[in-house]
Protein backbone atom coordinates (compact mmCIF):
# COMPACT_ATOMS: atom_id res chain seq x y z
CA UNK A 1 0.00 0.00 0.00
CA UNK A 2 1.70 2.79 -1.00
CA UNK A 3 0.27 5.43 1.30
CA UNK A 4 0.56 3.86 4.61
CA UNK A 5 0.97 0.10 5.80
CA UNK A 6 0.65 -1.59 8.66
CA UNK A 7 3.94 -0.95 11.14
CA UNK A 8 4.26 2.55 9.70
CA UNK A 9 3.23 4.49 12.82
CA UNK A 10 -0.38 5.60 12.70
CA UNK A 11 -2.83 2.94 12.08
CA UNK A 12 -4.50 2.15 8.93
CA UNK A 13 -7.66 4.17 8.54
CA UNK A 14 -10.71 2.27 7.27
CA UNK A 15 -13.99 3.77 6.17
CA UNK A 16 -17.53 1.21 5.61
CA UNK A 17 -20.16 2.39 2.88
CA UNK A 18 -23.27 0.62 4.00
CA UNK A 19 -24.02 -0.69 7.21
CA UNK A 20 -26.18 -3.57 6.03
CA UNK A 21 -25.94 -7.05 7.06
CA UNK A 22 -21.91 -7.41 5.68
CA UNK A 23 -21.31 -4.06 6.76
CA UNK A 24 -22.42 -4.48 10.13
CA UNK A 25 -20.49 -7.40 10.33
CA UNK A 26 -17.40 -5.96 9.36
CA UNK A 27 -17.34 -3.50 11.50
CA UNK A 28 -17.90 -5.71 14.44
CA UNK A 29 -14.84 -7.42 13.28
CA UNK A 30 -12.78 -4.22 13.55
CA UNK A 31 -14.23 -3.38 16.69
CA UNK A 32 -14.71 -6.75 18.43
CA UNK A 33 -10.82 -8.17 17.48
CA UNK A 34 -9.34 -5.23 15.90
CA UNK A 35 -6.27 -6.20 13.69
CA UNK A 36 -3.52 -5.06 14.62
CA UNK A 37 -2.48 -1.76 12.56
CA UNK A 38 -5.82 -1.20 11.36
CA UNK A 39 -9.08 0.86 12.83
CA UNK A 40 -12.48 2.04 12.09
CA UNK A 41 -12.94 5.55 11.50
CA UNK A 42 -15.90 6.38 9.36
CA UNK A 43 -19.44 4.66 9.01
CA UNK A 44 -21.38 5.83 5.81
CA UNK A 45 -24.86 5.25 5.30
CA UNK A 46 -28.66 6.81 4.52
CA UNK A 47 -30.61 7.70 7.48
CA UNK A 48 -27.69 6.94 9.86
CA UNK A 49 -29.59 7.82 13.17
CA UNK A 50 -31.54 4.69 12.71
CA UNK A 51 -28.16 3.04 11.82
CA UNK A 52 -25.99 4.32 15.39
CA UNK A 53 -25.34 1.09 18.06
CA UNK A 54 -23.80 1.69 21.15
CA UNK A 55 -20.79 -0.91 20.50
CA UNK A 56 -19.14 1.31 17.71
CA UNK A 57 -16.35 3.49 19.50
CA UNK A 58 -16.97 7.12 20.12
CA UNK A 59 -14.39 7.90 17.91
CA UNK A 60 -15.73 7.02 14.50
CA UNK A 61 -17.25 9.02 12.47
CA UNK A 62 -20.84 8.66 11.62
CA UNK A 63 -22.24 10.22 8.47
CA UNK A 64 -24.26 10.51 5.49
CA UNK A 65 -22.70 12.93 3.72
CA UNK A 66 -19.93 10.83 1.01
CA UNK A 67 -17.79 14.31 1.19
CA UNK A 68 -17.17 13.87 4.54
CA UNK A 69 -16.26 10.00 4.60
CA UNK A 70 -13.61 11.74 1.99
CA UNK A 71 -12.75 14.48 4.08
CA UNK A 72 -12.24 12.08 7.08
CA UNK A 73 -8.66 10.98 4.80
CA UNK A 74 -9.60 7.36 5.24
CA UNK A 75 -6.79 4.67 3.73
CA UNK A 76 -8.95 2.20 2.54
CA UNK A 77 -12.78 2.38 1.85
CA UNK A 78 -14.61 -0.63 2.23
CA UNK A 79 -18.07 -0.23 -0.24
CA UNK A 80 -20.55 -2.66 1.14
CA UNK A 81 -23.95 -0.62 -0.48
CA UNK A 82 -24.03 -2.83 -3.55
CA UNK A 83 -25.82 -2.00 -6.63
CA UNK A 84 -24.00 0.25 -9.73
CA UNK A 85 -25.26 3.31 -8.50
CA UNK A 86 -24.60 5.37 -6.42
CA UNK A 87 -21.81 2.89 -5.34
CA UNK A 88 -19.89 2.64 -8.62
CA UNK A 89 -19.51 6.75 -8.46
CA UNK A 90 -18.38 6.36 -4.42
CA UNK A 91 -15.81 3.81 -5.74
CA UNK A 92 -14.54 5.70 -8.52
CA UNK A 93 -14.06 9.25 -6.40
CA UNK A 94 -12.65 6.89 -3.76
CA UNK A 95 -9.87 5.46 -5.80
CA UNK A 96 -9.63 8.98 -8.01
CA UNK A 97 -8.37 10.31 -4.93
CA UNK A 98 -6.04 7.51 -4.11
CA UNK A 99 -7.76 5.73 -1.68
CA UNK A 100 -7.79 2.04 -2.06
CA UNK A 101 -11.03 0.09 -2.44
CA UNK A 102 -12.37 -3.45 -1.41
CA UNK A 103 -16.13 -4.19 -2.44
CA UNK A 104 -18.42 -7.61 -2.16
CA UNK A 105 -20.38 -5.38 -5.20
CA UNK A 106 -20.43 -8.58 -7.92
CA UNK A 107 -22.47 -6.84 -9.59
CA UNK A 108 -20.13 -3.55 -10.36
CA UNK A 109 -16.97 -5.92 -10.51
CA UNK A 110 -18.40 -8.07 -13.42
CA UNK A 111 -19.53 -4.81 -15.41
CA UNK A 112 -16.86 -2.42 -14.57
CA UNK A 113 -14.29 -3.74 -13.23
CA UNK A 114 -11.52 -3.80 -15.86
CA UNK A 115 -12.05 -0.05 -15.62
CA UNK A 116 -11.95 0.69 -12.12
CA UNK A 117 -8.64 -1.92 -11.72
CA UNK A 118 -7.39 0.64 -14.09
CA UNK A 119 -8.44 3.82 -12.47
CA UNK A 120 -6.36 2.10 -9.26
CA UNK A 121 -3.57 1.52 -10.86
CA UNK A 122 -3.95 5.30 -12.37
CA UNK A 123 -3.58 6.59 -8.72
CA UNK A 124 -1.28 4.35 -6.96
CA UNK A 125 -3.96 2.55 -4.98
CA UNK A 126 -5.85 -1.10 -5.01
CA UNK A 127 -9.60 -2.58 -5.90
CA UNK A 128 -9.66 -5.66 -4.33
CA UNK A 129 -12.96 -7.89 -4.29
CA UNK A 130 -12.66 -11.16 -2.94
CA UNK A 131 -16.00 -11.30 -1.07
CA UNK A 132 -17.83 -10.73 -4.95
CA UNK A 133 -17.86 -14.41 -5.34
CA UNK A 134 -18.94 -17.53 -3.21
CA UNK A 135 -18.70 -15.13 -0.12
CA UNK A 136 -16.64 -16.36 2.64
CA UNK A 137 -15.06 -19.11 0.42
CA UNK A 138 -11.71 -17.28 -0.76
CA UNK A 139 -12.24 -18.23 -4.46
CA UNK A 140 -10.58 -15.30 -5.65
CA UNK A 141 -7.28 -14.60 -3.24
CA UNK A 142 -6.92 -18.40 -4.57
CA UNK A 143 -7.40 -18.13 -8.02
CA UNK A 144 -5.47 -14.78 -8.26
CA UNK A 145 -2.56 -15.98 -6.07
CA UNK A 146 -2.93 -19.48 -5.35
CA UNK A 147 -3.33 -20.90 -9.02
CA UNK A 148 -1.77 -18.17 -10.87
CA UNK A 149 1.06 -20.18 -12.28
CA UNK A 150 -1.17 -22.83 -13.45
CA UNK A 151 -3.52 -22.48 -16.78
CA UNK A 152 -6.96 -22.73 -15.60
CA UNK A 153 -9.48 -23.89 -18.71
CA UNK A 154 -12.48 -24.14 -16.83
CA UNK A 155 -15.16 -23.67 -13.55
CA UNK A 156 -17.95 -25.18 -12.66
CA UNK A 157 -20.06 -24.65 -9.51
CA UNK A 158 -22.31 -23.54 -7.23
CA UNK A 159 -22.65 -19.60 -6.68
CA UNK A 160 -25.72 -18.66 -5.39
CA UNK A 161 -26.14 -19.66 -1.65
CA UNK A 162 -30.05 -18.48 -2.24
CA UNK A 163 -30.99 -21.51 -5.02
CA UNK A 164 -28.49 -23.73 -3.27
CA UNK A 165 -31.31 -23.26 0.02
CA UNK A 166 -34.50 -23.34 -2.22
CA UNK A 167 -33.11 -26.50 -3.82
CA UNK A 168 -31.54 -28.84 -1.23
CA UNK A 169 -34.82 -27.92 0.45
CA UNK A 170 -36.81 -29.41 -2.30
CA UNK A 171 -34.87 -32.24 -2.02
CA UNK A 172 -36.14 -33.41 0.88
CA UNK A 173 -39.65 -32.71 -0.49
CA UNK A 174 -40.37 -29.37 -0.23
CA UNK A 175 -41.97 -27.28 -2.84
CA UNK A 176 -40.85 -23.77 -4.32
CA UNK A 177 -43.23 -21.01 -3.02
CA UNK A 178 -42.84 -22.06 0.16
CA UNK A 179 -39.30 -22.64 0.86
CA UNK A 180 -38.73 -19.35 -1.55
CA UNK A 181 -40.92 -17.54 1.30
CA UNK A 182 -38.60 -18.55 4.19
CA UNK A 183 -35.40 -17.97 2.07
CA UNK A 184 -36.47 -14.89 2.37
CA UNK A 185 -37.66 -14.51 5.96
CA UNK A 186 -34.51 -15.77 6.80
CA UNK A 187 -32.49 -12.60 4.98
CA UNK A 188 -31.25 -15.50 2.09
CA UNK A 189 -33.52 -13.71 -0.77
CA UNK A 190 -34.44 -10.10 -1.33
CA UNK A 191 -38.12 -9.35 -1.26
CA UNK A 192 -37.61 -9.51 -5.46
CA UNK A 193 -36.07 -12.50 -5.66
CA UNK A 194 -35.00 -12.40 -9.38
CA UNK A 195 -31.48 -11.55 -9.14
CA UNK A 196 -31.21 -15.00 -7.19
CA UNK A 197 -33.58 -17.42 -8.72
CA UNK A 198 -33.55 -16.51 -12.16
CA UNK A 199 -29.00 -16.85 -12.27
CA UNK A 200 -28.63 -13.01 -12.84
CA UNK A 201 -26.67 -13.16 -9.60
CA UNK A 202 -24.03 -16.44 -10.57
CA UNK A 203 -24.14 -15.34 -13.86
CA UNK A 204 -22.22 -12.03 -12.23
CA UNK A 205 -19.82 -14.32 -10.03
CA UNK A 206 -19.25 -16.87 -13.54
CA UNK A 207 -18.29 -13.54 -15.26
CA UNK A 208 -15.79 -12.22 -12.47
CA UNK A 209 -14.25 -15.74 -12.22
CA UNK A 210 -14.13 -16.06 -16.51
CA UNK A 211 -11.85 -12.84 -15.99
CA UNK A 212 -9.14 -13.35 -13.74
CA UNK A 213 -8.99 -17.06 -13.94
CA UNK A 214 -9.89 -17.68 -17.51
CA UNK A 215 -8.06 -14.39 -18.62
CA UNK A 216 -11.14 -13.55 -20.84
CA UNK A 217 -13.80 -10.53 -20.57
CA UNK A 218 -16.85 -11.26 -21.55
CA UNK A 219 -20.30 -8.72 -20.28
CA UNK A 220 -23.13 -10.48 -18.08
CA UNK A 221 -25.85 -10.26 -20.59
CA UNK A 222 -23.68 -12.43 -22.94
CA UNK A 223 -24.04 -15.48 -20.59
CA UNK A 224 -27.05 -17.61 -20.99
CA UNK A 225 -29.03 -18.13 -17.86
CA UNK A 226 -32.06 -20.02 -17.14
CA UNK A 227 -34.56 -19.94 -13.79
CA UNK A 228 -35.01 -22.35 -11.46
CA UNK A 229 -38.75 -21.48 -10.84
CA UNK A 230 -39.84 -24.37 -13.33
CA UNK A 231 -38.35 -27.49 -11.11
CA UNK A 232 -41.09 -29.50 -9.39
CA UNK A 233 -41.00 -32.63 -7.26
CA UNK A 234 -41.16 -34.60 -10.18
CA UNK A 235 -38.06 -33.68 -11.41
CA UNK A 236 -36.74 -34.21 -8.22
CA UNK A 237 -38.18 -37.94 -8.07
CA UNK A 238 -36.88 -38.56 -11.20
CA UNK A 239 -33.20 -37.09 -10.35
CA UNK A 240 -33.31 -39.95 -7.42
CA UNK A 241 -33.89 -42.49 -10.28
CA UNK A 242 -31.11 -41.43 -12.17
CA UNK A 243 -28.79 -41.29 -9.13
CA UNK A 244 -28.64 -37.15 -9.88
CA UNK A 245 -30.12 -34.35 -7.84
CA UNK A 246 -30.84 -30.90 -9.22
CA UNK A 247 -29.04 -28.10 -8.49
CA UNK A 248 -27.91 -24.03 -9.53
CA UNK A 249 -24.88 -24.25 -11.46
CA UNK A 250 -22.41 -21.92 -13.23
CA UNK A 251 -20.38 -23.14 -15.44
CA UNK A 252 -17.54 -21.68 -18.38
CA UNK A 253 -15.12 -23.28 -20.19
CA UNK A 254 -12.77 -21.38 -22.53
CA UNK A 255 -12.31 -23.47 -25.86
CA UNK A 256 -10.81 -22.42 -29.18
CA UNK A 257 -10.53 -18.81 -28.63
CA UNK A 258 -14.32 -18.61 -27.26
CA UNK A 259 -15.91 -18.84 -23.86
CA UNK A 260 -18.75 -21.45 -23.53
CA UNK A 261 -20.51 -20.35 -20.21
CA UNK A 262 -24.28 -20.50 -19.12
CA UNK A 263 -26.04 -20.77 -15.58
CA UNK A 264 -29.08 -22.94 -14.89
CA UNK A 265 -30.67 -25.53 -12.90
CA UNK A 266 -29.00 -29.06 -13.80
CA UNK A 267 -28.41 -32.15 -13.32
CA UNK A 268 -25.83 -33.33 -11.17
CA UNK A 269 -24.51 -37.28 -10.11
CA UNK A 270 -24.24 -38.06 -6.53
CA UNK A 271 -20.63 -38.58 -7.42
CA UNK A 272 -20.00 -35.24 -7.65
CA UNK A 273 -18.61 -32.70 -4.70
CA UNK A 274 -21.79 -30.51 -5.89
CA UNK A 275 -24.01 -32.76 -5.37
CA UNK A 276 -23.11 -32.77 -1.34
CA UNK A 277 -23.36 -28.84 -0.95
CA UNK A 278 -26.76 -27.91 0.65
CA UNK A 279 -28.05 -24.96 2.29
CA UNK A 280 -26.37 -21.46 1.52
CA UNK A 281 -23.14 -23.19 0.88
CA UNK A 282 -21.33 -22.42 -2.13
CA UNK A 283 -18.68 -24.68 -4.26
CA UNK A 284 -16.62 -23.80 -6.87
CA UNK A 285 -14.64 -26.31 -8.91
CA UNK A 286 -11.49 -24.96 -11.39
CA UNK A 287 -9.73 -27.28 -13.88
CA UNK A 288 -6.26 -26.47 -14.97
CA UNK A 289 -3.71 -27.66 -17.61
CA UNK A 290 -1.38 -28.63 -15.11
CA UNK A 291 -2.62 -28.54 -11.36
CA UNK A 292 -6.10 -30.49 -12.08
CA UNK A 293 -9.21 -29.89 -10.04
CA UNK A 294 -9.37 -27.98 -6.75
CA UNK A 295 -12.50 -27.89 -5.26
CA UNK A 296 -13.39 -24.48 -2.98
CA UNK A 297 -16.39 -24.83 -0.56
CA UNK A 298 -17.87 -23.07 2.55
CA UNK A 299 -20.38 -20.76 3.61
CA UNK A 300 -21.16 -18.26 -0.11
CA UNK A 301 -24.09 -15.81 1.75
CA UNK A 302 -24.36 -14.49 5.28
CA UNK A 303 -23.00 -10.96 6.90
CA UNK A 304 -19.79 -13.11 9.01
CA UNK A 305 -18.61 -15.27 6.42
CA UNK A 306 -18.52 -12.37 3.67
CA UNK A 307 -17.17 -10.05 6.39
CA UNK A 308 -14.17 -12.46 6.48
CA UNK A 309 -13.19 -12.15 3.25
CA UNK A 310 -14.11 -8.34 3.16
CA UNK A 311 -11.48 -7.62 6.40
CA UNK A 312 -8.82 -10.29 4.93
CA UNK A 313 -8.80 -8.24 1.70
CA UNK A 314 -8.77 -4.96 4.29
CA UNK A 315 -5.36 -6.61 5.81
CA UNK A 316 -3.63 -7.55 2.37
CA UNK A 317 -3.47 -4.05 1.42
CA UNK A 318 -2.56 -2.64 4.72
CA UNK A 319 0.16 -5.00 5.11
CA UNK A 320 1.36 -4.51 1.32
CA UNK A 321 -0.21 -6.82 -0.54
CA UNK A 322 -0.38 -6.63 -3.95
CA UNK A 323 -2.52 -9.13 -6.38
CA UNK A 324 -0.99 -10.86 -9.00
CA UNK A 325 -2.53 -9.22 -11.93
CA UNK A 326 -2.65 -11.41 -15.51
CA UNK A 327 -4.12 -9.86 -18.84
CA UNK A 328 -7.54 -10.77 -20.38
CA UNK A 329 -8.68 -10.75 -23.63
CA UNK A 330 -12.18 -10.00 -25.21
CA UNK A 331 -14.06 -12.85 -26.16
CA UNK A 332 -17.05 -14.66 -27.97
CA UNK A 333 -19.70 -16.39 -25.65
CA UNK A 334 -21.33 -19.35 -26.70
CA UNK A 335 -24.32 -21.32 -24.64
CA UNK A 336 -23.88 -24.55 -26.95
CA UNK A 337 -22.40 -27.05 -24.81
CA UNK A 338 -22.53 -30.21 -25.66
CA UNK A 339 -23.71 -32.79 -22.40
CA UNK A 340 -26.17 -35.17 -22.29
CA UNK A 341 -30.04 -33.48 -21.51
CA UNK A 342 -32.76 -34.80 -18.84
CA UNK A 343 -36.18 -33.85 -20.85
CA UNK A 344 -40.01 -34.37 -19.27
CA UNK A 345 -43.06 -34.40 -21.02
CA UNK A 346 -46.34 -33.99 -19.88
CA UNK A 347 -48.87 -36.16 -22.38
CA UNK A 348 -52.33 -37.09 -22.67
CA UNK A 349 -51.08 -40.40 -22.84
CA UNK A 350 -51.75 -42.06 -26.21
CA UNK A 351 -49.86 -44.85 -28.73
CA UNK A 352 -47.11 -44.16 -30.83
CA UNK A 353 -46.18 -40.41 -28.62
CA UNK A 354 -42.81 -42.15 -27.63
CA UNK A 355 -41.64 -42.87 -31.48
CA UNK A 356 -42.74 -39.60 -32.55
CA UNK A 357 -40.51 -37.93 -30.19
CA UNK A 358 -37.73 -40.58 -30.95
CA UNK A 359 -38.39 -39.85 -34.78
CA UNK A 360 -37.99 -36.17 -34.14
CA UNK A 361 -35.36 -36.22 -31.69
CA UNK A 362 -33.24 -38.34 -34.74
CA UNK A 363 -33.96 -35.23 -36.63
CA UNK A 364 -31.96 -33.77 -34.88
CA UNK A 365 -29.11 -36.67 -34.66
CA UNK A 366 -29.97 -36.34 -31.04
CA UNK A 367 -29.89 -40.70 -29.45
CA UNK A 368 -32.07 -41.45 -26.82
CA UNK A 369 -30.27 -42.70 -23.70
CA UNK A 370 -33.21 -44.00 -21.44
CA UNK A 371 -37.18 -43.51 -20.33
CA UNK A 372 -38.77 -43.46 -17.41
CA UNK A 373 -41.92 -43.56 -16.41
CA UNK A 374 -43.12 -43.46 -12.81
CA UNK A 375 -46.89 -45.20 -12.04
CA UNK A 376 -49.52 -43.18 -10.49
CA UNK A 377 -50.42 -40.50 -12.25
CA UNK A 378 -53.11 -39.75 -14.44
CA UNK A 379 -53.03 -40.92 -18.02
CA UNK A 380 -54.71 -37.44 -19.39
CA UNK A 381 -51.35 -35.60 -17.57
CA UNK A 382 -48.94 -38.21 -17.79
CA UNK A 383 -45.46 -37.39 -16.97
CA UNK A 384 -42.35 -39.05 -18.14
CA UNK A 385 -38.81 -38.21 -18.75
CA UNK A 386 -36.66 -39.01 -21.27
CA UNK A 387 -32.47 -38.87 -21.53
CA UNK A 388 -30.40 -38.01 -23.92
CA UNK A 389 -26.71 -39.00 -25.45
CA UNK A 390 -24.71 -35.82 -25.06
CA UNK A 391 -25.76 -33.38 -28.00
CA UNK A 392 -25.75 -29.77 -29.14
CA UNK A 393 -28.22 -27.73 -26.78
CA UNK A 394 -29.34 -25.63 -29.94
CA UNK A 395 -30.17 -29.22 -31.54
CA UNK A 396 -32.24 -30.16 -28.87
CA UNK A 397 -33.75 -27.05 -28.46
CA UNK A 398 -34.82 -27.33 -32.36
CA UNK A 399 -36.18 -30.79 -31.19
CA UNK A 400 -37.87 -30.07 -28.67
CA UNK A 401 -40.02 -26.91 -30.90
CA UNK A 402 -41.43 -29.24 -33.09
CA UNK A 403 -41.90 -31.67 -30.20
CA UNK A 404 -43.88 -29.22 -28.51
CA UNK A 405 -46.32 -28.73 -31.35
CA UNK A 406 -47.51 -32.43 -30.76
CA UNK A 407 -51.23 -32.00 -30.02
CA UNK A 408 -50.91 -34.44 -27.29
CA UNK A 409 -48.40 -32.10 -25.22
CA UNK A 410 -50.30 -30.87 -22.08
CA UNK A 411 -47.20 -28.33 -20.74
CA UNK A 412 -44.03 -27.95 -22.79
CA UNK A 413 -40.86 -29.58 -22.80
CA UNK A 414 -38.74 -29.31 -19.89
CA UNK A 415 -35.13 -29.83 -20.36
CA UNK A 416 -32.24 -29.55 -18.14
CA UNK A 417 -28.18 -30.46 -18.95
CA UNK A 418 -27.10 -33.36 -17.69
CA UNK A 419 -23.62 -32.52 -15.82
CA UNK A 420 -20.41 -35.03 -16.89
CA UNK A 421 -18.48 -34.92 -13.32
CA UNK A 422 -14.59 -35.04 -14.26
CA UNK A 423 -13.66 -35.88 -10.69
CA UNK A 424 -13.38 -39.39 -9.24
Amino acid sequence: MDRKSVGAGAPVRVAILGFGTVGTSAARILCEHPPQGVALGCIFNRGIDRKRVPWIPSSVLWTENFDEVLASDPDIVVELAGGLNPAGEWVRRSLAAGKSVVTANKKMIAEQGPALEDLARRHGCQLLYGAAVAGGVPVIPAVQQGLAGDRINRFHGILNGTCNFILSNMEDGAEFDPTLRQAQERGYAEANPTEDVDGFDARAKLVILSRIGLRVEVLPEEVACRTIRDVSAIDFAYAKELNCTIRQIARAEVRNQELLATVGPMLVPRSSPLSWSRGTENMVISGGQYGGETVFSGHGAGGHPTAVAVISDVLAIAHGGCPVTIASTRARVDGDFIVPHYIRFVVDDRPGIVAAIAGDLAGQRININAILQKPGYPKDRLPFVVTVEPCRSSALKAALAKIAQMDCMQAPPFDLQMLEETIA
